[in-house]
């Protein structure tokens, strides 16, 4: 008996020794894999590849140096940088001249190296292609010319428009393209100091609706649009779709969703809507 007693002690001391060592080994496997994770997020904040300013200075584009966008299109791209996305920038570069421009679909081809990037220009640019990199003639301030390439493309994750600057034309590129951009994806318009020079068909005025800035003011009101108490007001794609806006010195950043999170404004505007 007393034999039988001890053998079920020393069991379960050996159980718990079994336990005991088995959380001390789970622990050390945890924090062996955080320590891992930790040395490879170092080594790529010590890659130059996955630094864009530096990219962008290697390719010599204007979106740093000119401007200041490349650290806000890090911010903004990042969690994309390892997905097969297709991103169209238009605008490539170099005025009338075949052979110039394209160094900002360079950067982008480095900076996402699953990525197929794609540019469009006035001007025929199809002499700057090279693996990954394929660019479309086309008209900005034309739809139809815009859903051609668009169709062409595919799948559309990312959208730069780094083209004419002139409001007209890049309303007409929002309104023609933002529908047709995946959810979850970007748009990105530069430059935006234009929307205030009317020599490049901007205005002086800065309420005027028909710029570049003033699209843009209408789509931060329309994030808001369910809090809205005119209720013969009727949502628009860009109220139920822009998801954030992110402004910046002469940019301005899109994220494309679901915009539908609800309101409380009768619970609390009871006086309003009858208790």
């Amino acid at each position: 008996m007393v034999a039988e007693v001890a053998q079920q002690s020393s069991r379960a001391t050996t159980q718990q020794v079994v336990r005991r060592t088995s959380r001390r080994v789970a622990r050390l496997v945890a924090n062996f894999e955080r320590d891992l994770e930790s040395a490879r997020q170092a080594r790529e904040r010590r890659d130059p590849s996955r630094d864009l300013v530096r990219l962008a200075l290697e390719c010599r584009t204007d979106k740093w140096g000119t401007h200041r966008y490349a650290q806000h299109y890090q911010r903004h791209l990042e969690h994309l940088r390892n997905e097969p996305i297709n991103l169209l920038e238009i605008g490539v570069g170099g005025y009338a001249d075949p052979l110039k421009g394209g160094a900002s679909l360079r950067m982008w081809k480095k900076f996402f190296p699953r990525a197929q990037i794609f540019g469009m220009d006035l001007h025929d640019k199809t002499a700057l292609e090279e693996k990954r990199i394929r660019i479309f003639r086309g008209d900005q301030s034309d739809p139809n010319s815009l859903r051609l390439i668009a169709e062409q493309i595919g799948r559309l994750d990312v959208i730069i428009d780094d083209g004419s600057h002139r409001s007209p034309h890049v309303l007409t590129t929002f309104e023609t393209l933002f529908p047709l951009l995946e959810p979850h994806g970007i748009y990105a318009i530069e430059d935006l100091q234009t929307s205030y020079w009317p020599e490049w068909l901007g205005s002086e005025d800065r309420n005027a609706p028909d710029t570049s800035m003033g699209m843009l003011k209408r789509l931060v009101d329309g994030l808001n649009y369910e809090e809205f108490v005119d209720e013969d007001y009727t949502p628009t794609y860009t109220d139920e779709h822009v998801v954030a806006a992110h402004f910046y010195h002469n940019l301005a950043i899109l994220e494309k969703g679901v915009n539908a999170e609800g309101t409380r404004k009768k619970h609390i505007l009871r006086s309003r809507y009858g208790g």
